[in-house]
């Protein structure tokens, strides 16, 4: 017993020093590779955004990929990639919809997903030592696979939960805006081609992200709860 309480501290301790790496790592490649955005459009919906949260402004940067995704970094800033922005140059999503993306990683922010998330990765770690030390007792040879199958579900929901958390709140604000969820609603449906339909035939308890349906449908939940 106190061999696998040793193995699981060690596992916490490592998980804690490669996430903090990785924080440091994180930061470092932004910094080196994002820019200020410059975009009237984007910045005037910003800037209404940032009224609503009586805020001065919200710093707003582009990550120089070519990856279609927003971000939030460990110490709060935003960013949107060149690859998203590229795809508005397209026609294929419009400035409003990428205001929704920041309000969506201002969720994140504000809700402290991101020592959530620090948290959770340790804990994981933990989960998938314990387990694999008592699986393998019993299933030597797939006691592990089985293992890191049920910790990787577990983080997957811990995750989910997250961005149901961060799109509520994205919807909250693009309404006090004046956005409205419409631009939130319609990227959604969007996402799946524009990441390449990342994701498809995993099941959704395996996904990072929840299913389009299932986070529209929680959103529109939310508004007939806050209009009613």
């Amino acid at each position: 017993m106190s061999a696998l309480l040793f193995s699981v501290l060690l596992a916490v301790a490592y998980a804690m020093l490669m996430m903090k790496f990785s924080v440091w790592r994180t930061r470092k490649l932004l910094d080196e590779r994002s820019n200020p955005l410059r975009d009237v459009p984007l910045q005037q919906l910003s800037d209404r955004m940032a009224t609503a949260l009586a805020v001065p402004k919200i710093e707003v940067r582009v990550f120089e990929v070519e990856a279609v995704n927003g971000l939030a970094s460990p110490d709060g800033r935003i960013y949107l990639t060149r690859g998203f922005l590229e795809q508005r140059a397209r026609g294929a999503v419009t400035d409003e919809e990428l205001a929704s993306v920041i309000a969506h990683e201002l969720g994140h922010v504000a809700m402290g997903h991101m020592r959530r998330r620090m948290i959770d990765f340790t804990g994981q770690n933990a989960v998938f030592v314990m387990l694999s030390a008592l699986l393998n007792r019993f299933l030597p040879i797939i006691g592990i696979w089985i293992a890191n199958l049920i910790a990787s579900a577990l983080m997957a929901r811990l995750s989910q939960r997250d961005e149901f958390e961060a799109d509520a709140y994205a919807s909250a604000l693009l309404i006090k805006a004046g956005i409205g969820t419409g631009p939130q609603k319609s990227l959604f449906r969007k996402l799946e081609a524009l990441t390449q339909n990342r994701g498809q035939g995993i099941p959704a308890w395996l996904l990072s992200h929840p299913r389009t349906d299932a986070r529209i449908a929680a959103i529109e939940a939310n508004e007939a709860r806050w209009m009613g």
